[in-house]
């Protein structure tokens, strides 16, 4: 199964702040021919080098996903990779002066609007969409996530946390332009106050306030909620961003306490399947 490529319409620009690093990055969107793929260039670099957004290039999951290759290093990518994902852009050049994307409102919907500003170009090569005839699965202690054979997207994401302010949380969702617009891309990043002092002394979290995150103490929420359940949602635009890096696929993926770590173990499942469908 084929569709044809998608790029942007033109060159759009973005200034912000790191989530983790929270230093300044101004992050541009340029269009990219049919067969590029989508790729990172440092321009605060000498050479301006480049990291293709590939599950191969993954190097870190620790609270983000981080690809590296040779001296271009980028971090927290997967909240402008899942919006370029939904939004089925798949030739496109990210160009920053630092290793981070903004932040921007700690979702998605930055990166959808500059899309829906730059504007969306058809292409007339086709890309192949990767379908499954069997399912690909990883396992941690009580954590899974496994991708089943669909016709289409679909997401089932369930979160069980011990906060009395959320418990479980359930979200099913098929994946679609007006779905991830509405439902799924401004769903921002979670956070807990116990754990924000350790991840400034890890040197994360540097560029996160109330607005951009969903925080909670012991008790209550800090931040103004977008939806009930912004927690589950946001995981699920998390997968999307991490399970790009396999280009456009069918499937219906199933997490359980899911984490960056597993979607790239998926991922790098996902991607044998689809060397051996070539072979």
């Amino acid at each position: 199964m084929k569709r044809n490529q998608h790029t942007i319409g033109k060159d759009v620009t973005y200034k912000g702040l790191g989530l983790h690093s929270g230093m300044p990055v101004t992050m541009t969107m340029h269009p990219a021919a049919p067969g590029a793929g989508i790729i990172f260039k440092r321009s605060d670099l000498p050479g301006g080098p480049e990291v293709p957004a590939q599950s191969r290039y993954i190097t870190n999951t620790l609270r983000a996903t981080t690809l590296e290759k040779g001296e271009a290093k980028v971090f927290t990518v997967e909240h402008v990779l899942s919006a370029l994902y939904a939004l089925q852009i798949d030739n496109c050049v990210i160009e920053m002066d630092s290793p981070e994307p903004p932040v921007g409102d700690g979702s998605a919907k930055t990166f959808c609007d500059m899309v829906q500003e730059a504007g969306i170009e058809t292409q007339d090569e086709m890309i192949p969409i990767l379908t499954l005839d069997t399912s690909a699965a990883v396992y941690e202690d009580n954590k899974f996530i496994t991708a089943l054979p669909y016709d289409g997207l679909r997401i089932t994401f369930t979160s069980i946390n011990p906060h009395p302010l959320l418990g479980t949380q359930m979200r099913d969702v098929v994946i679609d332009h007006d779905s991830y617009m509405k439902e799924i891309a401004p769903a921002r990043t979670i956070g807990f106050t116990w754990e924000l002092e350790a991840m400034r002394k890890m040197g994360l979290g540097k560029g996160g306030t109330l607005e951009n995150a969903v925080v909670y103490s012991e008790t209550e929420c800090l931040s103004q909620l977008r939806f009930p359940d912004e927690l589950v949602r946001h995981k699920i635009l998390d997968i999307l961003g991490d399970i790009s890096l396999v280009g456009p696929l069918h499937a219906h993926i199933i997490a359980v306490l899911g984490s960056h770590k597993l979607n790239a173990e998926l991922s790098e499942k996902l991607q044998a399947l689809k060397k051996d469908l070539k072979e």
